[in-house]
Formats: structure tokens, sequence, C-alpha cells
């Protein structure tokens, strides 16, 4: 069993005027790169972490067409929400269609052997910024449901995030071999900044966080790694060139 990560894939197969081809190269023909890469490296013994931003589905019901095409792939898929997934609910209402392939987080974890993984959406925080390091670009889309929150209000969802993160860390095996966490957000700044939720994944051992979220990143900047026993990895599906990241 090997243990792969990609996040953001951003589907539109049930809402194909939500592309994100329109935001040019890499994006043209993504969700054929992402099935031929997933289905080169991806065996149906392995575990794939999708860190959010899954489907740009508004409803359910168009979202499960999204699922149910990723169900079709090899793999056991855990998934967390994004910030773009408006389409989530309460888990008990989405476990009586989820396809049998992938399970949702929230609030909680699950421990496969001597692996424990657990996860959260986070927020934005006042703590650190990348935006020096985004090459910004126009959302053809329109302006974005989190552009328009009042920065108090803002950080009022980051701290109830911080809230769901210790729900998910304090239900993980104690004495599991690996601690893994999937966040949305980035959980630290650009160069390893800690952050109120950096520190509160170091107290609980976690090994590996895995994170989405960040697009267009400027070439030639070099982010990320490990502090204090945790590594630090993006898997936003245009960062890895929509190849898998094994852990």
């Amino acid at each position: 069993m090997k243990l792969w990560a990609i996040g953001d894939l951003h589907l539109c197969i049930s809402v194909p005027k939500k592309s994100m081809e329109f935001f040019g190269t890499p994006w043209i023909g993504y969700i054929k790169k992402i099935e031929e890469n997933w289905k080169k490296y991806i065996q149906d013994e392995d575990i794939v972490l999708v860190p959010g931003d899954i489907s740009w589905a508004l409803k359910w019901e168009d979202a499960l067409v999204d699922l149910k095409w990723i169900d079709c792939l090899p793999g056991k898929k855990i998934m967390i929400r994004g910030n773009h997934d408006y389409w989530w609910g309460s888990l008990t209402k989405m476990a009586k269609d989820l396809p049998s392939s992938i399970i949702l987080l929230q609030n909680n974890s699950i421990t496969i052997g001597d692996i424990s993984i657990g996860g959260s959406r986070l927020w934005d925080t006042v703590e650190f910024t990348y935006a020096p390091y985004i090459e910004f670009q126009e959302n053809p889309h329109g302006k974005n449901k989190e552009e328009s929150i009042q920065k108090d209000l803002s950080e009022k969802i980051f701290e109830r995030e911080l809230i769901r993160l210790e729900l998910s860390l304090n239900s993980m095996k104690k004495n599991a071999t690996r601690k893994i966490i999937m966040t949305h957000y980035p959980p630290i700044g650009p160069y390893l900044q800690a952050s109120r939720a950096s520190n509160i994944l170091e107290s609980f051992g976690i090994e590996i966080c895995v994170f989405g979220h960040l697009h267009h990143l400027r070439k030639n900047v070099s982010l990320f790694g490990e502090k204090n026993g945790v590594r630090y990895l993006l898997a936003a599906s245009d960062y890895l060139d929509f190849i898998p990241l094994q852990l």
C-alpha cells in the first residue's frame, strides 16, 4: 500500500461552465491529465488524500457526478472540504449516496493499519500571507464567496476551524505509527513562520501535513519544508503538474 496526495481537482463534469481551463496554461485538459496520471501511478490498494476543492458543483446531486468519476479511479480516497466545495453538507446525509471508495472527513479521523489520518479546512489568517508569491489572475467565474467576507468575520471562521482541527486531532489513534493531517488552507507561513495552526500540529506529534488552496505560485520560489518534526507539503494539482505526490 502506498500513500498519495493530490488536491484542488476543481472538477466540473457536472458544471462544465466552471472549467478551470479559463485560467489557461497549465489548466488546459486538466481533467484528462488528472485521470491519466492517477491511473499511471496509483493502484487499487493505495490511499489517496484529497485536501479540498474537489468539485465546482453547488448542489450535492451535481457533486455526485464528479465524485462518481473519482470513484472509478484506483485507490481509497480520503477527502476534506475546501473553500469552493459549496455542495458539502452533513456527513450523515452525504453518506447515503457516497461512492464506496470515498471517505469524507469532518471533525473526525480515520485509522488504516498503523496510519491515522485527520483533517480540517482552516481559513485565511492574519498571521501570514502568500500574496507576494502568487501570479495574480482574475477569476473568470466572478468574485469568490470568501472575498466578500469581512476581516473580523474571517477571523471568527478561522478560530472555529482551529476548534475543528483539534477535534479531528483528538480523534486520531494515540499510538499510531504515523499521524497525517490534511488542511485545505496552508497552516504555516511561506518560509515556515509559526502559526496557531502549526503550533497545534506540533503539539499532537503530526508527521506530515498536506494542504492545497494555493495556485499560480511564482516560479523559482522555494517554499514549505519541515519544521519541528512536521513536513508541510503543498499538493494542489496544478502545483504538482497534475501528478499525484507520493508521501
